[in-house]
């Protein structure tokens, strides 16, 4: 095994990957996109392929670099949050899916304008999630630069700029046909170089997968202060981290529009099912994965090498020192373009879901008929504009000690962005919900949240009852406010709650039957 680091050879692979994407993403936008087909696509991508991109947009380069470290570090307890994905996906397929096709949504937050017929309360969930996903877009590509960079010993500077750069182009040019195109070749290019290392890991240690296996018949799976099950329903569990882990992802299927315009692309909810069923397995089986690898890590470096330098090496760092130092000349370079793979995907996916919320949920309501020419130009400039922005924010973070504050900025508007799916399930599950209940769920849930997550002690409150309890506030106080306080929006449009699905499966010969 080659222990030489970051080579010349692995330089010359990441930069023909670098270079062999981007004319993926030129090639993909040789047609003119404009109007609906820049946002939504021509009708011509595969059901396979968005799939994909819908994996690649979730596995975060944080992830890719987390992961196998928390397997490393301690037990498996956190691979049951990807289990909730089996609450997640039928609930969207059998709840949500249906109505979004039938009311064909240019966006996630186009559903709240039709349902409770309110301009604003679809431009305030537009800007919530424009301003999480700026910030969100600016640590992806900071924190695997940085890490890059320390193991290749290129400039921090110029992998944000390159990043950021190669992204914006395909984004700018091709819409979303680019973006979902990409999506896949690097998505595909993660799940091979994941499942590489992991055969190469094994290759290394003294039995093969055996040390793996002992580990787990261990408590390496689950120790044994780790309940499956506690009364205390604030407290964590396995069960608890299931079901909360579920409606968490649920409320980013239904409500946060990078996952949301997948969706938009299609009509055909068959082809949705497929998406969902296919992402939930690609997502369950890249965790697996990467868990596998953190516990084959901690039987080589702890176990089997405990002099090696990598045995001394930070958890969430111990992967990636794996790939610079124990993988063969040149399947390193692929694994780091694994890495940059998952920032791009990311990076790409919110700069085309910002300049496309950005375009038809805000800037219709400032500038009136837009022609598809102006908001393909708008969504455009947008692009470029959020892209350059996020770049220099991100190389402002490489080189300054705002790191934790503008996390924690982050954080919080995440916190708030979350409490959006509790609005969304309002309008989808009460015919009586009307536009003033949105209001009050809206702001009352994300006050509450607040006061939970900044006002409480940590250990009072298990971070995944989050998503239970703004879900359950939004629904509770949506509707009683809906209740005592009529307005025009009290009656649900035709089309935009649970009790209309039966009608939409019969007037549709495009829906399946479930």
């Amino acid at each position: 095994m080659a222990q030489e680091g970051f080579t010349t050879i692995d330089f010359i692979i990441l930069v023909i990957y670098l270079v062999a994407v981007l004319f993926a993403g030129l090639l993909f936008s040789k047609k003119d996109m404009i109007g609906k087909e820049f946002f939504k696509g021509d009708g011509s991508i595969p059901w396979y392929v968005t799939s994909v991109s819908i994996f690649a947009t979730l596995l975060s380069p944080i992830s890719f670099m987390t992961l196998a470290g928390n397997s490393y570090k301690g037990t498996w307890l956190l691979w049951f949050a990807q289990l909730g994905m089996i609450i997640a996906i039928p609930f969207a397929i059998k709840f949500f899916l249906p109505i979004y096709a039938r009311m064909d949504i240019d966006t996630a937050y186009d559903y709240l304008e039709q349902r409770f017929n309110s301009r604003l309360l679809r431009a305030i969930g537009a800007i919530l999630f424009i301003i999480y996903q700026i910030g969100r877009m600016s640590i992806i590509m900071y924190l695997p630069s940085a890490a890059l960079a320390t193991l290749t010993g290129i400039s921090v500077n110029w992998l944000i700029v390159v990043m950021g750069v190669i992204a914006i182009i395909y984004s700018y040019t091709g819409g979303i046909k680019s973006v979902l195109w990409t999506d896949f070749i690097q998505g595909s290019v993660l799940l091979v170089g994941v499942a590489v290392t992991l055969g190469f890991l094994v290759k290394d240690l003294d039995g093969g997968f055996q040390p793996i296996m002992n580990l787990l018949a261990k408590d390496k799976f689950i120790a044994p202060h780790e309940p499956i099950f506690d009364p205390n329903l604030l407290k964590s569990s396995i069960f608890l981290l299931v079901v909360g882990a579920g409606f968490n992802t649920l409320s980013s299927y239904i409500s946060s529009q990078d996952i949301v315009q997948r969706f938009t692309t299609t009509q055909d909810i068959k082809k949705s099912n497929k998406m969902m069923f296919t992402n939930g397995v690609l997502s369950i089986f890249i965790a697996t994965m990467f868990y596998l690898i953190g516990t084959g890590l901690f039987a080589y470096y702890q176990l089997q090498n405990p002099s090696d330098p990598g045995a001394l090496v930070a958890q969430d760092q111990v992967f990636t020192y794996y790939i610079a130092y124990r993988l063969p000349v040149g399947i390193t370079g692929v694994l780091l373009a694994a890495i940059f793979a998952a920032s791009q995907s990311t990076l790409s996916t919110g700069l085309n879901s910002v300049a496309t919320s950005w375009t038809l949920d805000i800037q219709e309501v400032i500038s009136k008929n837009l022609d598809d020419a102006k908001r393909t130009q708008i969504a455009r400039w947008i692009s470029l504009g959020v892209g350059i922005f996020s770049i220099i924010i991100s190389i402002i973070l490489a080189h300054s000690d705002i790191k934790s504050a503008y996390e924690w900025f982050n954080g919080f508007m995440g916190l708030v962005l979350g409490v959006l799916g509790g609005v969304f399930m309002l309008g989808v599950f009460s015919k009586k919900a009307n536009k003033i209940g949105a209001y009050a769920a809206l702001i009352v849930s994300s006050l509450v949240m607040i006061f939970i997550k900044y006002g409480l002690p940590a250990e009072k409150v298990s971070i995944w009852v989050y998503s239970l309890i703004s879900i359950g506030v939004s629904l509770i106080v949506g509707y009683l406010v809906s209740i005592m306080v009529k307005d025009e929006t009290s009656t649900a449009p035709k089309f935009t709650t649970v009790y209309d699905i039966s009608e939409i499966k019969a007037n549709n010969d495009w829906l399946v039957r479930h």
